[in-house]
């Protein structure tokens, strides 16, 4: 039988915003841009000397970001007057577009802070969009359960339930699967070309491959997947239909060409980004 693991990667350590410790999967080194997905980074640590100076405020350009947490509480406040705290099992989504300036910070001292950010490129044709932004808690993020396993639908349409996140567009598909022993879950392909799976807890079996925690595999498109544990275990799976256009990136801007990167530098320096 065919394997359909693509191929398998491992995070890096990296620090981001001011000093925040954090495991960078998409976009680093061994593993560039998975078109539509810029940028992936899970931050876990019960350490507050490795959270505590969060992200203050900066710029964004041209991309979505979307915060999904596990465990503690982040606030957000941006430029255009926009503020919330996501919790445990919640998710914010922000539409930087044509531009925006945000403050992540931590709304606690001490204890486990643990999520995910996930960048999601957008069309050219949308960059210069107004931007956007939501809170979702976690009363708002369906569930579909599988004996004891359950799949929490934060992205897209899966077992008949529709995600509070939706980019059509790009065909977006995030899903929290989490496995319990003997209760397989079943995913059927949507058809999207890009197809990722992160598992950030425990061990789990994809058709019978088996990934380990802090490994991403990149998943065939069109095949069925049986994901499985033999204990507890949990795994991300994303989804999306490349936009196959030009990316070209400067930190927090990322935009077709480089004289529209240079236009947004500009922009963010003489107070214009969200004009």
């Amino acid at each position: 039988m065919n394997s359909v693991i693509l191929s398998r990667h491992r995070g890096m350590p990296a620090q981001d915003g001011a000093g925040v410790k954090l495991t960078r999967i998409i976009n680093q080194p061994s593993l560039r841009y998975q078109d539509p997905f810029l940028m992936l980074d899970e931050f876990r640590s019960d350490n507050p000397n490795d959270y505590i100076a969060g992200f203050p405020p900066h710029p964004h350009r041209g991309f979505v970001t979307l915060t999904y947490m596990l465990a503690g509480r982040m606030e957000h406040q941006d430029s255009v007057g926009n503020s919330g705290v996501v919790e445990a099992g919640g998710a914010q989504w922000m539409k930087a577009a044509r531009g925006i300036i945000h403050a992540e910070m931590p709304k606690q001292l001490d204890g486990l802070m643990w999520g995910f950010q996930l960048w999601i490129n957008l069309p050219a044709a949308e960059k210069m969009s107004p931007s956007a932004w939501a809170d979702y808690p976690q009363t708002t993020i369906p569930e579909v359960h599988y004996a004891e396993s359950l799949v929490r639908v934060i992205a897209g349409e899966f077992g008949q339930q529709t995600g509070p996140i939706q980019q059509p567009q790009q065909r977006f598909l995030m899903l929290d699967v989490r496995l319990q022993q003997g209760a397989p879950v079943i995913i059927a392909s949507a058809g999207q070309a890009c197809r990722l799976g992160y598992v950030y807890q425990g061990t789990v079996a994809v058709n019978g491959d088996i990934v380990q925690q802090g490994e991403l595999v990149r998943l065939a498109a069109d095949a069925t997947l049986e994901l499985s544990s033999t204990d507890e275990a949990a795994m991300m799976v994303l989804a999306g239909q490349p936009i196959d256009e030009p990316i070209v990136q400067h930190g927090p801007f990322v935009m077709n060409t480089r004289q529209e990167i240079e236009q947004a530098i500009f922009d963010y320096k003489h107070g214009r980004l969200t004009a």
